[in-house]
């Protein structure tokens, strides 16, 4: 008996020294724990989870750049990385516009606002304006201006993705028209570059448990857990609503690629864990580049889809600026028509792509519905304050897991992703490292031929 204990308990810390979703989940807990009962002392650990961040973000844009770079390059042909670019956008808008709508027939169904009463005029616009520090959204011109670097360096400083997009592009451009052999050692360096990146990634990522519990300890103690019953039918609806988009983008995920977004939620799970505990899904952007290129996904499409849809396809976003806005009117006692209602489609439609970026960038896409309307007053938008962390958990796994998707489904759609290399990784196979060589020269999108099939039992 003893013997067998001493074996359990070697087993345990044989796992727990190796598996960083055990390392995450019991950071996790032990930072609503510490929240809970030392909420003074939790708040002051808000350091440990904004260190982890920004040193993550310093080597996003770096990594971004070798990604996209190196995709073109062996694409050979700009076109067909344009063509990705186009229907990436297509598949963003129209999950976002579903996530949109879904969250207004829900926020509509079950009226999360209704029975509050409150009065308009004893919120504090004030509190709003500290929240986005008197910020405002970019009109859709600025938008594209400022997707537009002025300097290469402050592209990188400045940590914009875009800007850093577009710089890629013309590198890989010209790398392309110079050829091999008249810049021959400037592909090699970019690919030697990116392993250094991934390598310094996966020192970073043995921080993560000491980040997610900074963070959670910081978000218990700060806003402890009285949110909950007071905003709990606004929580329970969001949930809600984003479990039924992510089971409508698994339907999708099927439907076009034949994966199961449930595998890639397994095969991704300390990324997730990571992503919810932090409260930000671009701590995991370049955990998540590697895991979706081993799984079969070629390196141009994930390098331009991934980065572009944390700008582009906010789907967790447009479900809580949905409910958010209905739970707002019905609060106050508003009642939207199916005519406003559209139009708080079409207006959350332009400013959630604005988003990415911008200090509270919620309250600012908020207020300009409310003004858009007409008839919700901007200091309503206050109403959300209290409710806004707690919401970051199902922004934060909604919006990457549509970003994932959108992955995949562009890569099956341009014939650049590996099927047989997707299904076995899902499945639990080692990555046989087949996705970071892929050419782009050619389709890779392949299925396991019939006889393969048969011969290992699948029907």
């Amino acid at each position: 008996m003893p013997h067998a204990t001493g074996s359990l308990a070697r087993r345990a810390g044989r796992v727990l020294r190796t598996s960083l979703f055990v390392q995450v989940l019991l950071a996790l807990l032990l930072g609503v724990l510490v929240g809970r009962l030392w909420p003074q002392a939790g708040t002051s650990l808000q350091p440990l989870g904004d260190g982890f961040v920004r040193l993550i973000k310093a080597v996003i844009s770096p990594l971004v750049f070798c990604v996209v770079v190196a995709g073109i390059t062996k694409a050979g042909d700009l076109r067909s990385f344009g063509r990705i670019g186009v229907k990436a956008l297509i598949w963003f808008e129209v999950a976002t516009s579903i996530a949109l709508v879904v969250g207004l027939l829900a926020g509509s169904v079950f009226s999360p606002g209704a029975g509050m009463h409150v009065d308009p005029a004893s919120l504090d616009k004030g509190a709003v304006d500290a929240k986005t520090g008197g910020g405002k959204l970019p009109s859709a011109a600025q938008f594209v201006l400022e997707a537009l670097p002025n300097s290469a360096v402050g592209a990188f400083a400045e940590n914009s993705l875009l800007q850093v997009l577009v710089l890629a592009c013309l590198v890989g451009a010209a790398l392309l028209h110079l050829g091999q052999k008249r810049v021959p050692q400037l592909l090699p360096l970019i690919e030697q570059t990116q392993d250094v990146v991934f390598t310094i990634v996966g020192y970073l990522m043995r921080l993560a448990p000491l980040a997610v519990f900074g963070a959670t300890a910081h978000l218990v103690g700060q806003y402890g857990l009285g949110a909950m019953s007071t905003y709990g039918k606004l929580i329970a609806v969001c949930y809600g609503v984003a479990l039924v988009f992510l089971v409508l983008l698994g339907l999708a995920l099927k439907a076009v690629t034949g994966l199961s977004l449930w595998k890639f939620v397994r095969y991704t799970r300390e990324e997730l864990l990571l992503a919810l505990g932090t409260g930000s899904s671009e701590t995991v952007m370049p955990r998540m580049m590697q895991k979706l290129r081993a799984a079969g996904c070629r390196d141009d499409a994930v390098g331009l889809v991934l980065p572009t849809g944390y700008s582009f396809n906010l789907d967790g976003a447009a479900i809580y600026l949905s409910v958010g806005t209905l739970f707002i009117a019905q609060a106050i006692g508003v009642h939207l028509s199916l005519g406003q209602q559209i139009t708080v489609v079409l207006v959350l439609m332009l400013t959630s792509k604005g988003m990415a970026g911008v200090p509270g960038s919620a309250f600012l896409a908020l207020s300009a519905t409310a003004s858009a309307l007409g008839v919700i007053p901007a200091a309503a938008v206050a109403l959300l304050l209290g409710v806004d962390r707690i919401m970051d958990s199902m922004r934060v796994a909604t919006n990457l897991l549509g970003n994932c998707v959108a992955v995949f489904a562009v890569s099956r759609w341009e014939g650049a992703l590996d099927r047989v290399t997707a299904k076995q990784v899902l499945a639990g196979a080692a990555p046989s490292g087949r996705g970071r060589q892929q050419s782009a020269t050619a389709p890779v999108d392949r299925d396991e031929p019939d006889g393969a099939a048969l011969a290992s039992g699948e029907k």
